[in-house]
């Protein structure tokens, strides 16, 4: 079996850990990184030794979601052929790239939402836009003092994925979502515990300790008790739509990511400059 090159997977006691290690591109995912943290997940979550999980990242980041650079040099040939016949030619645009990137990212978070046991996202410095969406998928979320949240999606011209859409009704109620999406403010981690998207605030230098302190709490819970309380307040919460909304973001950030907007917004990321959108 391929070794996972910039997802970490260990053990401390009951307690899984994932840490995404791409700290020089911010952790983000590129095809590899986003296809080793979905197996990383999944194995994760059927471990039955396994009764709680905890996702951080490594360097003072904690994901800065799917790395643009990635996608702006085409993505991987190989990978994007399983997408449409070989005799179809691709399309100018960069959807299909990012069909290739979130197929991954989002069977990840499914797994998370569905797994019988508690998932823990340790947020240490940024999480954005894809990142973000991880964090909030996950059972509960924790950051240091240092932390930032931020959608930013419309930075690029994108319409947002990673859960994050169908999350933040959910979590804040769809007048805070919507400032918070049109709005993008980016928000220190005591902003997002005065908002409700996290439900701790750790100081700086000891995420790490407390993370595993609370993760070994759970751990001690019980299992089949917890599995049960989680999958009944996912059924309160209309968890059952996840996939089909996760579906709905693929589809519509695929379509955007085609157009002229997303190649604006994607330019102006790398020249380091305000984009200039127009009306499509």
């Amino acid at each position: 079996m391929r070794t996972m090159k910039h997802i970490r997977v260990e053990r401390e006691r009951n307690v899984g850990i994932l840490t995404i290690a791409r700290r020089e591109r911010l952790n983000s995912l590129d095809v590899e990184t986003a296809q080793d943290f979905r197996r990383a997940g999944l194995q994760l979550a059927r471990d039955r030794e396994v009764r709680a999980v905890l996702i951080r990242g490594e360097g003072g980041v904690f994901c800065s979601g799917v790395d643009l650079k990635y996608i702006r040099d085409g993505g991987n040939a190989s990978d994007l052929g399983y997408l449409q016949p070989e005799t179809r030619e691709r399309g100018e645009g960069y959807g299909e790239i990012f069909k290739q990137m979130l197929e991954y990212i989002h069977s990840a978070i499914s797994e998370i939402r569905r797994a019988p046991k508690p998932f823990i996202a340790a947020v240490d410095g940024p999480a954005a836009a894809g990142g973000f969406g991880i964090a909030m998928s996950c059972d509960l979320v924790i950051a240091s003092e240092r932390s930032w949240f931020e959608w930013a999606y419309f930075k690029t011209g994108l319409t947002g994925a990673e859960s994050s859409t169908f999350f933040l009704p959910r979590l804040i109620g769809l007048r805070k979502a919507l400032e918070l999406v049109l709005l993008n403010p980016r928000l220190t981690a005591r902003e997002a515990l005065e908002w409700g998207l996290i439900n701790r605030v750790i100081p700086d230098g000891s995420l790490d300790s407390a993370a595993l302190e609370l993760a070994q709490q759970l751990a001690e819970s019980p299992t089949a008790a917890v599995g049960v309380a989680k999958g009944l307040l996912n059924q309160a919460a209309g968890m059952d739509r996840l996939d089909v909304h996760l579906d709905a973001e693929l589809t519509e950030l695929a379509r955007i990511a085609d157009g002229p907007n997303f190649a604006e917004g994607l330019a102006a990321f790398f020249d380091k400059r305000s984009p200039k959108f127009e009306s499509e």
